[in-house]
């Protein structure tokens, strides 16, 4: 039976996100994705115009995965701080479970990619940051957060957080797991958002 011109796009979608697994990190070629999915890179051709537009297409994955949750924890969780809690660990087992899309939120896989695409992984953390950011502004209303607290600060401190735990997974070749200590860790944040205070108007 045929494969539909979707399903195809799909699968090599997912060869690629397989192939990126690797704890070695080696160059993803067309003819080395080809050579995987058992056909000519005139077929990929089809399907993509080029090698940049399939990181895209990871990408797209990404953000679609992330957010789509990220929406349903800011519409069913109403507790700012909750929430702050419940998107982190979200990015962290996102990572722990598609090893291959860590690769390209750190932005190892697009070292000698278009430009445009580490662009596009810098929106989608920003927009993360922004998410955090509206939580602990949220949190501060429940007065469960200073009012002058730098929210900004406190956001960008928690979107480091989770990008170093990515590097630090796809670093050890996959094997110092990103949740490991978050039960540990999610404690010294959550102290340190209580106690952190600002200047006012620096949110």
């Amino acid at each position: 039976m045929a494969t539909k011109p979707g399903e195809r796009r799909l699968q090599i979608l997912q060869t690629l996100a397989g192939m990126l697994e690797t704890p070695k990190g080696e160059k993803i070629t067309t003819a080395a994705l080809a050579a995987k999915l058992e056909c000519s890179e005139a077929a990929l051709y089809r399907h993509f115009a080029s090698k940049a537009q399939m990181y895209d297409g990871l990408i797209e994955f990404i953000e679609q995965s992330l957010f789509s949750v990220i929406n349903q924890i800011t519409t069913d969780e109403e507790q700012g701080l909750n929430q702050v809690e419940q998107i982190i660990a979200l990015l962290l087992r996102f990572a722990q479970k598609n090893r291959g899309m860590t690769r390209v939120l750190i932005g190892d896989t697009l070292v000698n990619e278009n430009e445009r695409l580490q662009l596009r992984i810098n929106a989608l953390l920003d927009k993360v940051e922004a998410s955090l950011k509206q939580a602990l502004r949220i949190a501060a209303t429940q007065e469960n957060l200073k009012h002058d607290a730098d929210f900004g600060a406190l956001a960008n401190l928690l979107r480091c957080y989770a990008v170093g735990r990515w590097e630090q997974y796809a670093r050890s070749g996959f094997s110092r797991e990103p949740l490991a200590q978050w039960p540990q860790q999610w404690p010294m944040l959550y102290f340190a958002c209580l106690s952190q205070s600002g200047t006012p108007g620096s949110d």
